[in-house]
């Protein structure tokens, strides 16, 4: 045998496998918890369907600050990433459909049905496109409520100049109570809380419990639900285009169990949310139906109405996108 021709044929396999291997880095903040178990879930699922061909290295924080997620998905900095819409909501007008108040989304599995509907619109592929962004899956979260400091409030008008850390549509919510609302980032939410910058925090349960905000807290509201932030999951075109369809194919079908693997991890949350309660002596606060639903009264219309003028001005069909998230909440509830 031609010693020179079996060589180069080691040589030319090792490069054939070296090409078929890919590496993706996946930009997230904060630290592995409830929100990210999807992410670690695919990455796990990716690379065992893949025989480890495709790897994707999980970064909490050391890629990119969590409001630059979608500038480097833009540029290629790095090939996943998870953002919120209400962090830059010109960047991506089409999903803060998703952050208006009072929905109606009564469920998690809600939540992801309406948030695949929206990221599926033509105007949405449209939309992220402009960053080289393919929206892949939400990070799906029950209703927000507020841990705050000081004596809790007992009626709406107790509202008025409290300084609330929140974002896009609930942000706009607690403002048409008198609120001001502080878009201040998940990470700095602790610090903005213990300094006095913020009188109260509007987060799922599992970042008040992430981000230590029990430990500053005197009171949670149990039952204002004035909607959530959604954060998608996004990866960058370039890089999805140049994937082989094996590696391709191994991303796409795990998407379903990785949401499901969240689901599960996010369960844990509710069981532990009592305990905590206890344990920092969180006094829990809630409001009468009646309370609550002029809160819906006073918040729900009127910052559609101006969400839906500003999409207007920027040619995005808001209207179609709301309906959209009726008729896809009616379909599931069959």
């Amino acid at each position: 045998m031609n010693i020179k021709l079996a060589l180069s044929g080691v040589v030319m396999m090792a490069f054939a496998t070296e090409a078929a291997a890919t590496e993706w880095n996946v930009s997230v903040w904060g630290k592995r918890r409830s929100f990210t178990e999807h992410i670690e879930k695919l990455s796990e699922l990716v690379s065992a369907k893949t025989n480890g061909e495709f790897t994707m290295n999980i970064s909490y924080g050391g890629l990119s600050k969590n409001r630059e997620n979608l500038d480097g998905i833009s540029i290629g900095a790095f090939e996943m990433a998870q953002f919120c819409a209400g962090y830059h909501r010109d960047k991506n007008p089409t999903i803060t459909a998703l952050e208006l108040p009072f929905l109606g989304i009564g469920s998690l599995e809600e939540e992801i049905a309406v948030s695949m509907a929206v990221y599926n619109h033509p105007s949405t592929i449209e939309d992220l496109a402009r960053w080289n962004a393919k929206l892949v899956m939400p990070s799906p979260m029950p209703q927000y409520n507020l841990v705050g400091v000081g004596e809790a409030p007992s009626s709406l008008d107790d509202f008025e100049g409290m300084r609330i850390r929140a974002t896009g549509g609930i942000g706009q919510a607690f403002s048409e109570i008198g609120a001001v609302p502080t878009s201040v980032t998940a990470t700095e939410a602790y610090n903005a809380m213990q300094s006095g910058v913020v009188d109260s925090v509007a987060f799922a349960e599992h970042a008040h419990i992430a981000y230590r905000i029990l430990e500053n807290g005197d009171w949670w509201t149990t039952n204002l639900n004035p909607g959530v932030v959604n954060c998608p999951v996004v990866v960058n075109i370039d890089a999805y285009d140049a994937l082989s369809d094996a590696h391709r194919e191994a991303l796409d079908s795990s998407i379903d169990e990785a949401l499901q693997h969240y689901l599960a991890e996010y369960a844990k949350i509710f069981d532990r949310w009592d305990a905590a309660m206890t344990e920092y002596g969180i006094e829990p606060v809630t409001f009468s139906d009646e309370q609550a639903n002029a809160f819906r009264e006073m918040a729900a219309g009127p910052v559609r109405d101006a969400w839906l003028e500003k999409m207007s001005s920027i040619n995005v069909p808001g209207q179609e996108l709301i309906d959209l998230i009726n008729a896809t909440l009616s379909e599931v509830r069959q």
